[in-house]
Order: structure tokens, then sequence, then C-alpha cells
């Protein structure tokens, strides 16, 4: 697999250019598989529902070049605001499953990630219903993202995990101590999201923009981090 995917998240929400339309948006897609990128990753909860779709649209054609992530477990409460909540009910994770296969247009999903895990839903719950997805052919393998040390103890009791995904920049690099750590002897690829971090090497977030409550938090993390 190529060492870097494309986090396909901007092009519908969030940190999203509306400047850059759906056009110019597959475009890139498809230029980055044209230059070996072989990793796509998406969610449900990205516009909602709408980068899912966009994804499916750019990889129409070139299926078998690329593997393709999306997520479930989140859900968008107030689109205006981002106000998410967490939502790992076995009912909803299945369905959430089948909504994405349609929206990207595929029949099975390479990578399937708990985009969070739901503190109301025993994370076993979860992950068992993740894990008869993949004996349906609906997903090959099944990711976790931002877990503890002890949730991803006690999922991969129960099925192994592919993947797992935590933010690492400059700015973020907390869990290199613990979450990479318990990977590094398990068969899983290990998946930095964010890692630009998300404005400052462009220009578009300097420190000189935050707070100074918020800019020692972030000193504290990157000496922490070193």
């Amino acid at each position: 697999m190529f060492p870097v995917g494309l986090g396909c998240m901007g092009f519908s929400w969030a940190y999203r250019d509306r400047s850059v339309g759906e056009a110019a948006s597959i475009d890139v897609i498809r230029k980055a598989i044209d230059l070996g990128v072989d990793h796509l990753d998406t969610a449900d909860v990205y516009g909602p529902f709408t980068n899912d779709s966009l994804v499916g649209r750019a990889v129409a054609g070139r299926r078998e070049c690329v593997a393709i992530a999306t997520k479930a477990g989140l859900v968008v409460e107030d689109e205006a605001t981002f106000t998410l909540r967490r939502d790992g009910r076995p009912g909803h994770i299945r369905e959430a499953c089948d909504a994405s296969l349609r929206r990207l247009g595929i029949d099975t999903i390479d990578l399937y990630h708990l985009h969070r895990v739901d503190p109301r839903v025993p994370v076993e719950e979860t992950w068992g219903a993740m894990a008869g997805l993949v004996a349906e052919g609906k997903v090959r393998l099944l990711g976790i993202s931002e877990a503890s040390v002890s949730e991803l103890d006690r999922v991969s009791r129960i099925h192994p995990v592919g993947a797992v995904q935590s933010e690492l920049s400059l700015w973020t690099r907390d869990h290199l101590s613990d979450r990479v750590s318990i990977a590094g002897p398990l068969p899983m690829f290990t998946i930095h999201a964010s890692s630009c971090p998300t404005g400052p090497r462009t220009s578009a977030t300097m420190p000189s923009s935050f707070a100074s409550s918020e800019w020692s938090g972030i000193g504290r993390s990157v000496t922490h981090g070193f």
C-alpha cells in the first residue's frame, strides 16, 4: 500500500473550501490515484453522507486501483454547529454500512472504521455487529478511530483490528506512547489523520490566532510529544 493516503473529508465537510466544486474535487481524487495513492478515507458523517457519494463517483471505473475506507458511529445532530453524537448500536452500524455501500456504489468496503466508541453501548456489542458485516462479505477489514488501549484490547478479543486511526501531527502526538505501542506487536495498520495539521502549513491557522490559554495548551502537547 502507498504510504500516503488521501483523506477526503475536506471536499465536503469541516475544513471544506467552498470555492472548490464537486468536479474539481473529483479531479483531485483521480489525480491522486494516477500518482499512486491507493487508500481513500471517507465517512458517512462527512457532509453528512455526501462525501461517501463523492468518493463513489470519483472511483467509478477505477475501483480496482484503490482501497476505500469509510466509517460509522458518529451522527450529525446539528449541521450548522457541527454538533455530533455517538451511535454504536448494532442496528445503526448495520444500517450505516448498507447506506455507505449504496452511496459508494461498491459491493464491499475495504476498511470499515468505528468512528468513535459510544460510551452508552458496550464496545463488544458494536464490534460484534461489525464482525458480522465481515462474515456477510460487506466489509474486508475492521478499523477503529481514537480508541483507548483498553478498548483496543477488548475489541481485538472479538475480531481482529485491521487498523487503528488517530490524529498525529507536530501538535498532536499524545497517543504515540500508548496506542502505537499496542498496535506495534499486533497485525494492524496505524493510520495517522490530520498530519499537516489542518491549517498551519498553509498559514490558514497560525499560532498568533490562538488565545494565550489555547496556545499554552498546544505548547504542552508539543513538548510532551517530543
